[in-house]
């Protein structure tokens, strides 16, 4: 088989770009996460700004565990929505009800962050190659393939509420990646925001209304914390012992799911740079920074982390691969997390612009599932690997169209998502079929930079 086109303009070393061209593309990765990791304070009733800060400082604890190697951002986790909602919709024993609840949610999140310092130890002790036997590229392929399938629903939900606002998103990421010269070329997310922002604002005067209004009335200068949000005030007067261990009963095994979800993260940010990440600095110190990044945030009222496949696709497009470039983003998002107008700004944003931007990057993601297949040479000749990857793609995808597997605990209803039941089925079938042709380690050609997991093609 001929060896993988090797790509010759990527950039792993942003400072030859110069500090301008660094600076616009922390912005255009601000951008690409943003929509998303508001998104889930919007639906919970967690602050905004709150979640703002802890994105960017989840994302800075992470690249310093990590040795600041991997280009991830860490974003709020959509997987927890469902456990949220379940104790929000529960009932106090001291009658409180309803939003003033989430901090016991939130507690609930961050003993499932504390999972992953327990699984990451366990990758620190037995090693990548004993784990990763689970995960080999049968597997993480397709669940890469569903990441980012999954959320294409969510794309086109967006773009229909205006598709011409949404097509010019999308046509201008289009052109400016293929056709763009220079810095146009590396910007296409960023150029395609603002230009169907601008777009928005000029043919609908319900968007502009909607701008006005909400900037109008925000203020320029605002603290992103209050207490009231903290995990720290439910241990008060009113503390409801049994509400706090329904949290953790309902939310904890949300993280078995989210963990597989991170490991096909960590993977697909692998094959999009060309570093095995897996290997260096490991997935025990990547594990261990999502986790301590997702105590943290839950702690002081923010949604729980993960990392971002909006900054994966971001990453694939622009071809720049410093991880230099994501923490300035970071550095942005704390920075404006004490700006509530600048909040209100993005927070005004079409939902058209967001979704033709994401209908991209989540296309993006999956393309990187099906490259991971490619270049690992999965031998779809056999029957065992055609029916894993059948039965995950079908899982994964139509399920998180149709909703999760739900059960009972106690009197709280828990879902396992399309994704978890997909890595689930996947680590199963992978375990207990016959004919496993691959190892752990670098490929033919002995290139360990290239994330492999040595498949032997038959």
């Amino acid at each position: 088989m001929a060896k993988p086109e090797k790509t010759t303009d990527a950039v792993y070393d942003a400072s030859t770009l110069g500090t301008p061209k660094q600076l616009v593309l922390g912005v255009q990765h601000l951008f690409a996460m943003f929509g998303a990791t508001v998104l889930v304070p919007a639906l919970t009733g967690l602050d905004v700004a709150t979640t703002l800060l802890f994105a960017g400082l989840g994302t800075l604890l992470f690249h310093f565990i990590t040795g600041m190697k991997v280009p991830a951002f860490l974003g709020s986790s959509f997987a927890f929505l469902g456990g949220y909602f379940a104790i929000v919709g529960a009932t106090s024993a001291y009658g409180v009800t309803g939003t003033d609840l989430l901090p016991y949610a939130c507690a609930g999140v961050a003993c499932a962050g504390m999972m992953y310092l327990i699984v990451a130890a366990l990758f620190k002790t037995f090693g990548a190659k004993k784990v990763m036997r689970y995960f080999p590229p049968i597997v993480t392929g397709p669940m890469i393939i569903c990441i980012g399938m999954s959320l294409a629903g969510s794309a086109i939900d967006n773009c229909a509420s205006n598709w011409w606002v949404a097509l010019v998103a999308i046509v201008i990421v289009v052109v400016a990646n293929i056709w763009g010269k220079g810095m146009v070329k590396i910007i296409p997310i960023l150029l395609g925001v603002v230009g169907s922002y601008v777009f928005s604002m000029i043919v609908d005067a319900s968007s502009r209304e909607k701008l006005v209004q909400l900037v109008s009335e925000a203020a320029w200068i605002g603290l992103p914390v209050h207490y009231k949000n903290t995990v720290f005030s439910i241990f008060g007067e009113n503390f409801d012992g049994g509400l706090l261990a329904t949290a953790i009963i309902t939310i904890v095994p949300i993280s078995l799911a989210t963990m597989m979800e991170h490991v096909g993260d960590v993977c697909a940010i692998s094959s999009t740079v060309g570093r095995n990440f897996v290997e260096n600095p490991g997935l025990h110190r990547t594990l261990l920074g999502d986790g301590l990044a997702t105590v943290a945030a839950s702690l002081f009222g923010a949604p729980a982390n993960t990392t971002y496949g909006e900054n994966t696709g971001v990453l694939a497009l622009s071809r720049v691969y410093d991880p230099k470039v994501v923490r300035l983003a970071a550095y942005f998002a704390v920075v404006l997390s004490f700006c509530p107008k600048f909040s209100a700004l993005i927070v005004a944003m079409p939902f058209a612009t967001l979704g033709g931007v994401s209908l991209v990057l989540y296309g993006m993601i999956s393309a990187v599932g099906v490259r991971n297949i490619v270049e690992n040479q999965v031998d779809f000749t056999k029957s065992r690997n055609v029916l894993i990857a059948a039965m995950m793609l079908g899982i994964g995808i139509g399920m998180s169209y149709k909703g999760g597997i739900s059960f009972a605990i106690g009197s709280v209803t828990v879902t396992l998502s399309g994704l978890a039941m997909a890595a689930l089925v996947g680590v199963i079938m992978n375990a207990v079929l016959p004919g496993k042709d691959y190892e752990f380690g670098a490929n033919e050609q002995g290139d360990t930079a290239v994330v492999n997991f040595g498949s032997r093609a038959k």
